[in-house]
C-alpha cells in the first residue's frame, strides 16, 4: 500500500475517530491496522498528527524552542565581530560585545532577542557557532629557521612557565612566502606574553638582525608592562650577537628552546596560526611597500586582540591510555588577565581601563579588514609589475 493510500484511509476514519468512545476507537484502530499493516502505536500517532493539522497547530513534540532564529542571527553578529572564534571563547565576552555595540548604535536586535542571547549557555553557544563554521582549507607554511653557534651560550629553557610574571614572553617569526622561500620576503614577528597572553606584532623586510631587533623594540614600546625576558627558537634572526647585546644592555633575559621541539614555544606557536595566519593568510608578500601598512594594521590588530578576543590557558594535562585529558581555565581576554594579575601596577591597570572604555570591537575589526584589503591590493599591483620587469630582462 502506498503512502497516499494509507493517508486516505486515515483521513476517512479521522472524523469518526476523534468523536468515538474508547471501545469504538479500539475497533477503528484494529480496522486501520489491518488495512495499512501499521503497528497500533504508529496508527495512534498518525491520528494525532492529523488531528493537530486539522485544528491548525504544530505537531512538533519535545521542549519548546527558546533560542529562535533571531537569537541565532544576533549570535552570528557577535561571532563575526570577534573574528569567528570558537564557542568556548566567545561565550564569556558576548555581554561586553553587546554592550559596546549598543553604546555605539550598531546593535539592531530586539530587547527580548538580546536577553535570550545573554542567557545562552556555553554548550548552546558552541552548538550554534559550529553551524557557522565553514570548511576551510588548512595550509601549512614553510620553515625559515636555521641554527647558530651562539646557541651554545644562550641557555635552553623548557619550562615550567606557570610561575613567570608578566613581561616574560615567547617570540617567533612567520615568513609570508607563499609556496617558495626564494627571494626577499616580508616577515612577521610575533610576541606572546606567558602570564597574560598579551600579543605583540611587528612586520619587517627579510629577517636580518637589525630588522628583527627593531621589530622587538616596537613591540616592547607598546607593551603595557616592562619586557623582562624573551624566549625564541634557534632561528638566526634571534640567536645573534646583536640581539644578545641588546638584551644584556636592557637587562632582558634571553633563553631559547630546543631545536626541533616546537612545543617548547607552544604559547607563541599556536598564536602564529590563530593570529598571523588568520589575518594575513599564506599569500606571498615580496613587496617592501606593504611593510609600513602591515605595521599600521598590526597596531590596530594588537588592540583588538588584547581587549576583545579571549583565549584559554591549559591548566593540566593528564595521559589516560593513548589519550590526553586537558583542563582549561575560563576564557578571558589578555586585558582581563592584566587587570586580574597582582604583579602589575595599579597605574598600568587604570591606564588600560581608560583606553578600553573608548574602544569598539566591531570598529577595530572593520579597520583591520580595510587595511588588509589595501595590503593585498598593493601586493597584487607591485607583484605583477615586478613579474613584467623580470620577463622584459629575460
Amino acid at each position: 500500500m502506498t503512502m497516499a493510500t494509507i493517508l486516505e484511509v486515515f483521513e476517512r476514519y479521522l472524523g469518526e475517530y476523534l468523536k468515538a468512545s474508547k471501545p469504538r476507537k479500539t475497533e477503528i484502530l484494529s480496522a486501520v491496522c489491518e488495512l495499512t499493516g501499521l503497528h497500533r502505536k504508529a496508527a495512534i500517532r498518525k491520528f494525532r498528527i492529523l488531528q493537530f493539522r486539522f485544528i491548525g497547530q504544530s505537531d512538533r513534540r519535545g521542549r519548546p524552542v527558546t533560542y529562535t532564529p533571531d537569537v541565532t542571527a544576533a549570535l552570528k553578529d557577535v561571532w563575526e565581530a570577534s573574528s569567528e572564534i570558537c564557542g568556548e571563547l566567545i561565550q564569556p565576552v558576548i555581554a561586553e560585545y553587546v554592550t559596546v555595540m549598543q553604546r555605539d548604535g550598531q546593535w539592531q536586535h530586539r530587547p527580548d532577542t538580546t536577553a535570550k542571547l545573554l542567557q545562552m549557555s556555553e554548550g548552546t553557544v558552541k552548538a550554534r557557532v559550529s553551524t557557522f563554521m565553514k570548511a576551510r582549507h588548512v595550509r601549512h607554511g614553510l620553515s625559515a629557521t636555521s641554527p647558530s653557534l651562539l646557541k651554545n651560550i644562550i641557555p635552553i629553557v623548557v619550562g615550567e612557565w606557570a610561575d613567570k610574571p608578566p613581561g616574560y614572553g615567547q617570540v617567533d617569526t612567520v615568513v609570508h612566502c607563499g609556496s617558495s622561500l626564494v627571494g626577499d620576503l616580508v616577515f612577521s614577528v610575533n610576541y606572546t606574553d606567558i602570564a597574560t597572553l598579551w600579543h605583540g606584532l611587528a612586520a619587517q623586510w627579510n629577517k636580518g638582525q637589525k630588522a628583527t631587533s627593531d621589530s622587538l623594540e616596537r613591540i616592547k614600546s607598546r607593551l603595557p608592562f616592562p619586557l623582562k625576558g624573551i624566549h625564541p627558537d634557534t632561528g638566526s634572526e634571534f640567536i645573534n650577537w646583536r640581539l644578545k647585546g641588546l638584551c644584556d644592555q636592557n637587562k632582558i633575559d634571553l633563553t631559547r628552546s630546543r631545536p626541533n621541539h616546537k612545543n617548547d614555544n607552544a604559547y607563541v606557536e599556536q598564536k602564529n596560526g590563530h593570529v598571523i595566519r588568520r589575518f594575513m593568510g599564506y599569500t606571498r608578500l615580496d613587496t617592501p611597500e606593504v611593510v609600513p601598512l602591515i605595521n599600521e594594521m598590526y597596531v590596530i590588530l594588537e588592540t583588538y586582540l588584547n581587549h576583545f578576543v579571549p583565549s584559554r590557558k591549559c591548566r593540566s594535562k593528564v595521559r589516560i591510555g593513548a589519550r590526553y585529558k586537558r583542563t582549561y581555565d575560563q576564557a578571558q581576554t589578555p586585558y582581563k588577565r592584566v587587570l586580574a594579575h597582582p604583579a602589575i601596577a595599579d597605574e598600568i591597570k587604570e591606564k588600560l581601563k581608560l583606553q578600553h572604555e573608548q574602544l569598539n570591537p566591531l570598529n577595530l575589526k572593520q579597520r583591520v579588514d580595510r587595511l588588509s584589503m589595501q595590503i593585498f591590493k598593493i601586493q597584487r599591483e607591485n607583484g605583477n609589475q615586478s613579474l613584467s620587469e623580470k620577463s622584459q630582462l629575460r
